[in-house]
């Protein structure tokens, strides 16, 4: 699909996360701050998981409540909250640190609460005929601004002002730019309210389907998430003895990786989605199994870019096959669902994550190769079971 087949509005919504995407580097830079300011890994993964939870009943009653509601406003919320957030990073400082802290992650884990809005407004936004091609651009634009940004800010943060205090520095500068973010919302992005959301007609609901897309989600939130970013950080930093940037460089070849992944992405044949989404899970598995073995540092680059590059060859044809799920009038509420189910699910992960690096930095990685085993062994018998019906 060529860009300029795009639609105006689906076109100024990517450009949106586009913008966005540097920002994205604050969820590296916090926890390193939280231990390099004196926290263990067990503790960060404790205090991750204390903010938790609050917010899985939230996401489900805000998912219900944009159903009527103008889902744009919700996106103008998200870069408020996070903006609020960052900012309170920043002026976490002196004996009022920790309460700044964890009110600002508080903050920050509100926002996501109403991150099921961006599934239920992509669903509409973009074309239902061409999901599995405009995904692929999705994710291409911002890991392309995140490959270009990233390597930058890394070396500035991680050799030329290393530190605490420049970390603060960055969270304020990303807190105050979310002004701009929300003008380009308000500006650019249309409104989507109840009326431009109905489900054609032919919809039906596939109950058994779905029961497999729940399945998954909890076997895919429990690989990712027992093994975090916070697993990754406390290896290559206090493992290896690197710094922000080296954890920016592989986040920049995980990016370069997911490029190539978009454009594999749109060279499998129609009808091939779950054979797709099985093959990026086994790929996903030998980046977990690699990194369970503590790789040195370039090995562990090679093997995040692999993970991601599968990560992203499987999305497009997932989430086009959710979107085929779940009716029109009621995305916001079924996302917001799913994501409470995700958060339930996810409620201690921080914590068993903390507590298994805190055994082996890797061990978490060992634990993730099974899961994502068992995710791509669920759509290959998924795959089987719709070829014998057909």
């Amino acid at each position: 699909m060529r860009w300029s087949e795009i639609p105006r509005d689906a076109k100024a919504y990517m450009l949106y996360h586009t913008l966005i995407a540097p920002g994205l580097i604050v969820w590296i830079l916090f926890p390193l701050y939280l231990m390099e300011t004196g926290y263990s890994i067990l503790e960060v993964g404790a205090f991750f998981t204390a903010v938790n939870i609050i917010a899985i009943p939230l996401t489900y009653l805000f998912g219900r409540l944009f159903n009527r509601w103008d889902i744009k406003k919700g996106l103008i919320a998200i870069d408020v909250l996070d903006g609020i957030a960052y900012v309170s990073y920043g002026l976490a400082k002196g004996a009022i640190a920790p309460i700044m802290l964890f009110a600002g992650r508080t903050i920050e884990k509100l926002s996501t609460v109403l991150y099921p809005l961006y599934r239920a407004y992509e669903q509409v936004i973009y074309p239902e005929d061409k999901y599995e091609e405009i995904f692929a651009w999705h994710l291409r634009l911002p890991e392309l601004s995140r490959l270009i940004t990233f390597p930058v800010m890394g070396y500035i943060l991680g050799y030329v002002y290393p530190g605490p205090e420049s970390y603060r520095w960055a969270f304020l500068f990303f807190g105050l730019f979310s002004a701009v973010t929300v003008a380009y919302i308000w500006k650019f992005l249309p409104s989507i309210g109840r009326e431009e959301r109905i489900t054609p007609r032919g919809f039906s609901f596939k109950a058994g389907e779905f029961k497999v897309l729940l399945a998954f989600e909890a076997l895919l939130t429990l690989a990712w998430e027992l093994a975090p970013e916070i697993v990754l950080i406390n290896y290559v930093v206090f493992v290896l003895h690197k710094t922000v940037f080296e954890v920016t460089l592989i986040a920049c070849a995980s990016s370069l990786a997911s490029i190539m992944g978009t454009y594999a992405s749109e060279r499998v044949p129609k009808g091939k989605g779950f054979q797709a989404i099985g093959a990026g899970m086994l790929i996903n598995a030998f980046y977990a199994l690699v990194m369970a073995l503590s790789p040195p540092f370039w090995f562990a680059l090679l093997v995040y870019a692999v993970g991601d590059f599968g990560g992203t060859f499987w999305f497009p044809f997932y989430r086009s096959w959710m979107f085929k799920l779940i009716p029109k009038e009621k995305a916001s509420e079924f996302h917001s669902a799913i994501s409470s189910y995700r958060k339930l699910l996810g409620l201690f992960t921080p914590f068993v994550a903390g507590a298994l690096a805190s055994l082996h930095p890797t061990l978490p990685y060992a634990v993730s190769f099974g899961l994502f085993l068992l995710a791509g062994a669920m759509f290959w018998w998924l795959y089987k079971a719709r070829s014998s019906h057909s």
